[in-house]
């Protein structure tokens, strides 16, 4: 998810790992199915900012590569 292209629309696949940051992750809303946007990043590109679920998460890149994505077709 940390390639993710600002402005498309990604559908969570999985959260890779079985630790706190993945529990995490999935109580923030990313479980499979969820669809997320990449709003924008910080000029260094670290934190990444997203719309998921209504509301906006900021994670940063080593975060957000523990989420795998497919792009959403509209």
């Amino acid at each position: 998810m940390s390639t993710a292209v600002v402005g498309v629309r990604y559908a969570v696949v999985a959260v890779a790992g079985d630790d706190d940051l993945a529990r995490r992750l999935t109580a923030h809303g990313l479980w499979p199915g969820a669809v997320v946007e990449r709003l924008r990043h910080a000029p260094f590109g670290d934190p990444v900012l997203f719309r998921l679920h209504g509301f906006r998460l900021a994670l940063r890149r080593t975060e957000a590569e523990r989420v795998t994505v497919v792009e959403v077709v509209s």
